[in-house]
């Protein structure tokens, strides 16, 4: 009995042994090296681990990254560390499982949303949470850098802000030297340029969001004299405010063919082009969000479906179209009229909806139809925007006729067209009900 204990101490004592050397092995690995390295004059290169790192990335938080590997990308940026349902170490980890890096947001408060930074105390009080941020983040293996604040020059007469950007910079640098550093413009102009040249040196490279317009982007910089290295941390459907809109303020959305196609183009004439400073780029938005319509940025649906701005960064990203494509969206009327016609229609009048879709498979089409009123709650920015309530939801086919809502005034038409593969195209048309 004694010698079956001993040997059942030994066989646990050795087990433990393993657990231990395991879990410090696991707990061993530090952080990644990433550095910026100009190769040649004029010409810069991100490196992770001494291998040369192109970022092929989108925007995302939480929700769809796993997707994001399978897709091709090899990396995905955020805006904060806490985004209200998962924390960055939660983040970080599910990066790390899925083989991807992650240009960590650092959330620094803008002069449109009422912070002074004239404020010293307060300009104190967020320097010290991000740097107790970036002491707790930064050994983690899926950590690639840092972007300190987003868009802080949209609507802001106070460039101290990039004062502050630059201190938090030099902090990082400080206590990470394992990890770059950058900031966010919202386009770039040579007024906000200039500021950061004179204020904010310590940052690594520029980060340049643009949508619709991106397709100017090298003239956009070359106008504002920046020669440095830049990314392009946001990129993708033309802006809600770069479209034609109706009589009634309702702006006009692509399809999801449309937008598909622009991404293609855009990505090719603008970030593919550039091989001497553009470090890559991030779309937006991988995963859903309600910003003047539920579909308008986000490459998902809300019920989890992927749209055709998918496929287009796997073809990307990968050089190969997916296995399974997304159905597409080749015509949508509305009455015989397309969302230019800005339709006005009389209480007595009916909605006589068409799409015309296909799918590359052959797979077997459904069709769901949703009438809702206008947005009026209109962020700025990208801030949080409420979804309006739905009028109708229908599942029906490729042509229904529906009656129009009771209440006169602003609304939207949606075609969802899905596959039994969880892909889909979606448009919509505003239309008004005069009374």
């Amino acid at each position: 009995m004694k010698t079956i204990k001993n040997l059942f101490f030994i066989v646990l004592s050795l087990s433990l042994m393993m657990s231990c050397k395991t879990t410090e092995k696991k707990d061993a690995k530090g952080p990644v090296k990433v550095e910026l390295k100009q190769l040649e004059e004029g010409k810069y290169r991100l490196f992770v681990d001494g291998d040369e790192f192109f970022v092929k990335g989108a925007g995302c938080e939480f929700g769809k990254i796993e997707a994001l590997g399978e897709h091709g990308a090899n990396s995905f940026r955020t805006w904060r560390t806490e985004n209200g349902q998962q924390d960055a170490i939660e983040v970080l980890d599910r990066a790390q499982e899925s083989g991807l890096l992650v240009l960590m947001g650092l959330e620094v408060g803008r002069q449109r949303h009422g912070h002074d930074y004239g404020d010293t105390a307060w300009v104190n009080e967020q320097f010290e949470y991000l740097k107790g941020e970036v002491m707790r983040l930064k050994d983690h293996p899926a950590l690639l850098g840092w972007a300190i604040g987003n868009e802080l020059n949209l609507r802001t007469e106070d460039w101290r802000v990039y004062d502050a950007v630059n201190d938090i910079s030099k902090m990082i640098h400080e206590i990470d030297p394992n990890h770059v550093t950058t900031t966010t413009t919202a386009g770039i102009g040579k007024t906000e340029v200039d500021e950061i040249k004179q204020r904010c040196t310590d940052i690594d490279f520029l980060s340049i969001q643009m949508y619709g317009d991106i397709v100017n982007l090298q003239q956009r910089i070359a106008d504002t004299g920046w020669d440095g290295p830049y990314m392009v941390t946001e990129w993708g459907a033309t802006g809600h405010w770069e479209v034609p809109s109706t009589p009634w303020g309702a702006n006009i959305e692509q399809t999801s063919k449309e937008k598909a196609e622009a991404f293609i183009h855009r990505y090719k004439v603008a970030i593919e082009a550039d091989k001497d400073n553009c470090l890559g780029s991030y779309v937006f938005l991988w995963g859903q969000k309600q910003e003047r319509t539920p579909t308008w940025y986000g490459m998902f649906l809300e019920n989890g479906d992927e749209t055709e701005t998918v496929d287009a960064m796997h073809y990307l990203w990968t050089g190969k179209w997916p296995e399974n494509r997304c159905p597409t969206l080749d015509s949508f009327r509305l009455n015989g009229l397309t969302a230019y016609d800005f339709i006005k229609l009389k209480e007595e009048d009916k909605l006589n909806a068409v799409v015309y879709a296909r799918d590359y498979e052959n797979d077997t089409l459904a069709y769901t139809w949703e009438i809702m009123p206008e947005s009026t709650d209109l962020g700025d920015g990208g801030d949080f925007e409420n979804r309006p309530n739905t009028v109708l939801t229908y599942k029906g086919t490729e042509n229904e006729v529906f009656d129009l809502p009771e209440t006169p005034g602003a609304y939207r038409i949606f075609i969802y067209v899905q596959d039994s593969h969880k892909n889909a195209a979606t448009a919509n048309i505003p239309f008004f009900v005069e009374e």
